[in-house]
């Protein structure tokens, strides 16, 4: 596990008490996070984060990918989780983003079922990005959120009739949040957005609900239970207005449902078919299980990939048989208001997904963009009519086996491949993409598709593989040059073209995406050492400024003072 230590500017390295946290200089920090809440903070890093590593520490050490046989009376015996609160009960659409005020208020705004706000795979972590997000989202349910759109000079706020209900992604546990040490330590990116969030927001109405992301056991899902716990232990949360939603997106998690559902039982209300994450997983798992197929072109690896069908299909079977919801992933596809023709594309590709995931008894989606709210509503409402759920749906099916889940030479595309069209897409889209996240942006539209950091994973994922797998067709020196060949080409287009904060951060982004492909293992997520890389950069920044702030009055003027 890669081991961070505390980024904090050396200005804000003042020696603390034992655990209460040290938070890097922001003025928003400052106004978000009062005395209170930091030792709140520092509570759930004190209670949970020996145990937080020890989990991400078994995680290098987990066995064969199968079913456990200690936990076989979880999956044979009869129970159901807690019902879900009225306002999560149709979910037929939700509407997703990262959690910046303008994307915040549209998709409040846009008429979906709910709307989960990401503070990860969407979210380019900057402190900035990372403390605008909560003071929005704390704004937004006391309903005094409002935007002034650039464009049309026009102020965004929540219409009165909004009905669309908030939910939170807080960051993965393997993710630490390096601008708040407690004793030297990063404190937990889960355990900090979790707990800011409901310390700012549990005084107002409505309910506290979370997509709980990338969990691979259900000890994991004991841990989100405990910190839950603790929260309405602390705040006086009643039990029922923490409410949870699981991504089914790692590879382990598919095989331990049943125990994710019964650790999280009080207070889950749904699975969801995470279905990019899951395509990198089962690239990541089984490589280090060394049991790895080569896997075709990322535009093969579709949700009709045998598969990939047996994982959708067993995902709705075990949710309904506890009584939550089955919750359909996200198509990429994303309309164009500009293009007629990409635009009907988008819509028929939509269209098809969202009708399969339907028809498998799915009770709802997901969608990136408000112009595909109607379209994925359509395929729900033909097939729910005035129903809420098809909870029905499913159960009579018999239980998956390792072999259909697994990802195999029999159950990819038969006649999919890898080829150097998709080696070029790939590096492609890591390098805009790497590019982007570095100069703040998290979610990105690249070639008529939404990418963020979950798409990255799967193709810089095949990148690697493609280099180091024995049955790759490519030399590892050819995938490293045409690397290289694609870094120079994109650095050709212009500024305006590429975006100048992802222009700029292109050479930084190249040596990214090199030592990760280069690495003789396949390192675990590309935002950690990317995570790295950002803070380095801010860090910079941070002490420049501390330095001009002790400077004498006739020093010349530093960089920092130019921001």
């Amino acid at each position: 596990m890669r081991k961070f230590t505390s980024l904090l500017s050396m200005q804000d390295q003042i020696t603390p008490q034992p655990h209460v946290p040290s938070i890097a200089s922001h003025p928003l920090a400052s106004a978000l996070i009062d005395e209170s809440t930091k030792a709140w903070l520092g509570h759930l890093h004190l209670k949970f984060e020996t145990k937080r590593q020890s989990l991400l520490s078994a995680r290098e050490k987990s066995g064969r990918l199968d079913f456990s046989t200690s936990t076989a009376s979880i999956r044979e015996s009869s129970w159901q989780a807690a019902p879900p609160p009225p306002d999560l009960e149709k979910r037929w659409v939700e509407i997703t983003g990262p959690a910046e005020p303008k994307m915040i208020l549209n998709a409040l705004n846009s008429g979906a079922d709910a709307f989960m706000a990401d503070l990860e795979d969407a979210l380019s972590p900057t402190w900035e990005n990372i403390l605008q997000a909560h003071l929005a989202l704390k704004r937004v349910k006391a309903r005094e959120l409002t935007v002034l759109d650039p464009k049309t000079n026009r102020k965004i706020e929540l219409q009165p009739q909004s009905r669309t209900t908030l939910l939170v992604r807080p960051r993965g546990w393997h993710l630490p949040e390096p601008r708040v040490g407690v004793g030297g330590q990063p404190m937990s990116a889960s355990l900090f957005d979790f707990g800011l969030h409901v310390a700012l927001t549990e005084a107002l109405s409505g309910g506290l609900y979370f997509y709980l992301p990338k969990l691979e056991s259900a000890a994991e899902a004991r841990l989100w239970a405990e910190a839950f716990e603790t929260a309405e232990a602390h705040f006086q949360i009643p039990r029922g207005r923490i409410r949870c939603t699981v991504l089914i997106e790692t590879l382990p998690a598919v095989f331990q449902m049943h125990e994710i559902l019964w650790e999280l039982r009080h207070w889950i209300v749904g699975l969801n078919a995470g279905r990019w994450d899951y395509l990198f997983s089962a690239i990541k798992t089984t490589e280090q299980e060394a049991i790895a197929p080569l896997f075709p072109d990322r535009s093969q690896l579709t949700m009709t990939a045998p598969f990939m069908r047996a994982y959708a299909e067993e995902l709705v079977r075990v949710a309904h048989a506890r009584g939550v919801h089955a919750m359909g992933g996200m198509s990429a596809f994303i309309p164009s208001r500009r293009n007629a023709e990409i635009n009907e594309r988008a819509l028929e590709q939509v269209r098809r997904d969202k009708d399969r995931e339907a028809s498998q008894g799915f009770d709802g989606t997901w969608v990136a963009h408000p112009d595909l709210i109607a379209t994925a509503r359509d395929a729900f409402a033909k097939r729910l009519g005035e129903q809420a759920t098809q909870k029905q749906i499913g159960l009579d099916r018999p239980p998956a086996t390792r072999e259909t889940l697994l990802p195999s030479k029999s159950t990819l595309p038969s006649d999919a491949e890898l080829t150097r069209d998709g080696l070029r897409a790939n590096i492609d889209v890591c390098l805009r993409y790497l590019s982007a996240w570095l100069g703040g942006m998290g979610a990105v539209a690249i070639h008529n598709l939404m990418e963020d950091a979950a798409t990255a994973e799967i193709a810089r994922a095949q990148l690697w593989q493609a280099c180091h797998s024995s049955l790759s067709p490519f030399k590892p020196e050819s995938v490293l040059e045409e690397l290289e060949t694609v870094a120079q080409e994109l650095s050709l287009n212009s500024a305006e073209e590429f975006g100048p904060s992802a222009h700029a951060q292109l050479p930084q982004a190249t040596g990214l995406l090199l030592q990760l492909t280069r690495s003789a293992k396949l390192i675990s997520f590309l935002t950690l050492p990317a995570l790295e890389a950002l803070e380095r950069e801010s860090s910079r920044d941070r002490l420049d400024v501390n330095r001009e702030r002790r400077a004498p009055p006739h020093s010349p003027t530093t960089k920092g003072d130019q921001l």
